[in-house]
């Protein structure tokens, strides 16, 4: 097993590194991966890898747990139109027509249509977010509505994992079963949301007064993991519980560096699950129905996308309308899930199963290169002229702000100054009583370590106008900076330092920067340094 899993590695990062050269995703590369150490290796025992797939089910997990932490309950119930409206009138409306296609046209089985329906109705939740998220188009309206639809996808998977365990059960009955859920439903419900209201902060505040980044990693995996295990124990998926665990959350302070902290545990997980994918591509059953393949692809593309454009023409222009139904057109990954645990249960025909896993699969290569020059698509298809979708953005997205790195007695003064001027800005600071307190002033302060690149790109830094950093440790001060100096290619760096020894050294290492030298006496001239720079651009 060990040699298996660093054979993968190593052949996944030769893959990618060689397909990067090409601007082709990393997802694309672990498919490859999964289909070069079946079929060229030869090593048909990883496929039936146990452990292998145990571990790919948990890149489900954690994404579903980041997912959960970008939705807190409030934030879900702002989001209710897009989730619940949208979201399930798109999963019934498909459902019902892929059912028709499924029992009239190909003549399959009832209890096999429905759960075929229900496979090819959802997205690919992981593909469709990361790519998102890395295009930073996931506050456009567009993202948004792609988003909610997700959101309401990952949700039924729950009740279309039950409706499979129901069809495959002759010892109870269906009001046995549903009673059962029911109750297993309501005591995960209680014991998380019970966690997180009288444990889960003060568990939190406990581990960051450690100091500690592995006790903090550690209890971030403890209460994912936990969780999963605790919703898998009650007869749910590991992803529902990883879920509601980052919605629990997400409700703390914590979460921009918990989000930081598991992205990398997440995107390697991922990984796992997308090689696992590619070692389920049978190559015999893709010869012989070659061409059904391809007009299921064909057939399935068009519908989905035809459902998601005339739902949401009606709320939305045409160009938000073509750009989700392009961003959702993909089959999921969680349609390879319900086959895999459909043919257990012999509910599918192997064949038929095969087929549309193969259909799933190529439709789930093919989003990252629709994705990546969606608005290209959009405007071709509608015949305008590339505008950038000024219009389409969030109106209180981050754009032109500035970010204080550090929320001291420096870091605080800036930002009551830059309040005083109208000035739109967003502080980072380590320490949890600083950030708190801040808050409940109501100035927009988060908590997490601003020396990480992925807290940094959470504030939008690439579209900031200007970075202050104020913090006092010089060690912590150089890591700012490094970090920085790969990421901002423009706006303006106010660094405040102690000595001019120091700001020498700095000046070396930063010729582009303004460093200046004193107390929290020199905010004024740092704000003032700052808004010159607004006014110039």
């Amino acid at each position: 097993m060990l040699e298996i899993i660093v054979l993968t590695i190593f052949i996944a990062t030769i893959i990618n590194i060689i397909l990067t050269k090409f601007h082709i995703p990393t997802i694309i590369g672990y498919i490859v991966t999964g289909i070069f150490i079946t079929y060229f290796l030869q090593l048909t025992h990883a496929n039936n890898s146990k452990e292998l797939h145990i571990i790919a089910e948990f890149g489900i997990v954690f994404l579903m747990f980041t997912i959960g932490l970008e939705f807190s309950i409030h934030h879900l119930s702002k989001m209710r139109k897009e989730v619940f409206v949208y979201g399930g009138l798109q999963v019934g409306i498909s459902l019902l027509v892929f059912f028709f296609i499924s029992y009239y046209l190909f003549d399959i089985d009832v209890k096999s249509s429905i759960i075929i329906g229900a496979a090819l109705a959802l997205s690919s939740t992981a593909i469709v977010l990361k790519l998102l998220n890395s295009n930073r188009e996931i506050n456009n309206e567009y993202g948004r509505r792609s988003l909610g639809i997700l959101i309401f996808q990952d949700m039924m998977v729950i009740p279309i994992l039950l409706m499979i365990t129901i069809f495959s059960a002759s010892d109870f009955s269906l009001g046995t079963l549903l009673l059962k859920t029911f109750l297993d439903a309501i005591i995960l419900f209680i014991i998380l949301w019970a966690f997180g209201k009288y444990i889960l902060e003060p568990f939190f505040n406990e581990v960051v007064k450690s100091n500690s980044d592995e006790i903090f990693i550690g209890s971030i995996l403890f209460l994912v993991m936990g969780a999963s295990v605790l919703a898998h124990s009650l007869g749910f998926s590991y992803s529902l519980g990883a879920f509601i665990a980052g919605m629990i959350i997400a409700e703390t302070h914590y979460k921009h560096q918990v989000e930081a902290d598991l992205i990398p545990f997440r995107d390697l997980l991922l990984g796992i699950f997308f090689i696992t994918v590619g070692m389920q591509i049978d190559f015999s059953v893709i010869r012989e129905y070659l061409g059904t393949i391809i007009g299921l692809l064909v057939l399935l593309t068009v519908l989905k996308m035809g459902i998601l454009y005339v739902l949401l023409r009606v709320v939305s222009s045409q160009r938000v309308a073509l750009k989700t139904s392009l961003a959702l057109f993909q089959l999921g990954e969680f349609g390879l899930v319900i086959f895999e645990l459909a043919n257990v249960e012999e509910l599918v025909n192997p064949v038929i199963s095969q087929v549309l896993i193969a259909t799933i699969i190529l439709s789930m290569i093919m989003t990252p290169f629709v994705l990546r020059n969606i608005s290209f698509l959009a405007s071709l298809i509608l015949h305008t002229e590339e505008n950038m979708d000024v219009e389409m953005r969030k109106e209180h997205d981050l754009r032109d702000h500035i970010i204080v790195l550090g929320y001291g007695r420096l870091g605080r003064k800036v930002c009551e100054k830059l309040e005083e001027n109208g000035v739109k800005y967003i502080a980072i600071e380590s320490n949890m009583h600083n950030v708190k307190e801040a808050q409940k002033s109501g100035q927009y302060v988060i908590f997490g370590n601003a020396g990480k690149r992925s807290i940094l790109e959470s504030v939008n830094i690439s579209e900031a106008s200007a970075i202050v950093i104020a913090l006092d440790n010089s060690k912590k001060l150089h890591l700012v900076c490094n970090v920085l100096s790969k990421i901002v290619t423009k706006g303006k760096v106010i660094i405040k330092v102690n000595q001019f020894k120091e700001k020498d050294e700095l000046l070396k290492e930063f010729p582009n920067y303004e460093i200046v030298v004193g107390t929290e006496q020199i905010a004024q001239g740092m704000v003032d340094s700052v808004l010159t720079c607004k006014i110039v651009e």
